[in-house]
C-alpha cells in the first residue's frame, strides 16, 4: 500500500493540548469524586497518548483497561464497519468508566462501542474525547468532555495517525494532500 504525498499544517500545539488535558483531567475528577476507582477505557490506537497524559492529571484511582476498534484501516474515510480488535481485560459491571478516544467523527465507532459498554452494565459510563468533529456526525452520540471542536479536516499527531504514520506529531496537524 502506498500513501499520497501530502503535508502537515499544524492546527493545535502541543502546549495548548497540555493545558487542555489538565483542565479535563480537573473536571473529570470533580465528576467522579468520591469513587473508590475509575476505570479508564482508552480506545486504541489512537487514544494512547492522550489517554497516558490525562490519567497521569487525574486525581482519583484509576484503573486502565484499552479496547482496540478498526473502522479506518489505511484509508481517511471511516468504513462504518466497526470491528473489535482487542476487549478488555477487566469486568466493568457496577464500576464508574471513563471511554477515552482520540476523536469523534461520524460517532459510529463510539455509539457501537458504548453499546456494547451498557450490556455490561457499568455503575456510569461517560467520554472524554480530545477532538470532537461535529459537521461529520452521522448518529446521535456525544461525549461529556471534549477537548478541541475541529472543522471537517483529517488529522495526526498526538497518537492520531494516517496509515500508521505521525503518531509521534507532539501537536495535532490537518493532512493536506499535494500532487
Amino acid at each position: 500500500m502506498t500513501t499520497q504525498n501530502y503535508v502537515i499544517d499544524e492546527m493545535i500545539s502541543a502546549k495548548s493540548i497540555a493545558a487542555r488535558v489538565e483542565a479535563l483531567a480537573r473536571e473529570i475528577s470533580e465528576h467522579f469524586a468520591g469513587t473508590d476507582k475509575l476505570v479508564v477505557i482508552g480506545l486504541l490506537r489512537g487514544s494512547f497518548v492522550f489517554i497516558a497524559d490525562l490519567v497521569r492529571e487525574i486525581d482519583l484511582p484509576v484503573e486502565v483497561d484499552f479496547l482496540e476498534v478498526s473502522s479506518y484501516g489505511n484509508s481517511t474515510e471511516s468504513s462504518r464497519e466497526v470491528r473489535i480488535l482487542k476487549d478488555l481485560r477487566g469486568e466493568i459491571e457496577g464500576r464508574d468508566v471513563l471511554v477515552v478516544e482520540d476523536i469523534v467523527d461520524t460517532g459510529n465507532t463510539l455509539s457501537h462501542v458504548l453499546a456494547i459498554l451498557r450490556t455490561r452494565n457499568p455503575a456510569r459510563l461517560e467520554v472524554c474525547a480530545l477532538l470532537d468533529k461535529p459537521s461529520r456526525r452521522e448518529v446521535d452520540v456525544t461525549a461529556r468532555w471534549i477537548g478541541f471542536e475541529i472543522p471537517d479536516k483529517f488529522v495526526v499527531g498526538y497518537g492520531i495517525d494516517y496509515a500508521q504514520r505521525n503518531r509521534n506529531l507532539p501537536h495535532i496537524g490537518a493532512v493536506r494532500f499535494i500532487a
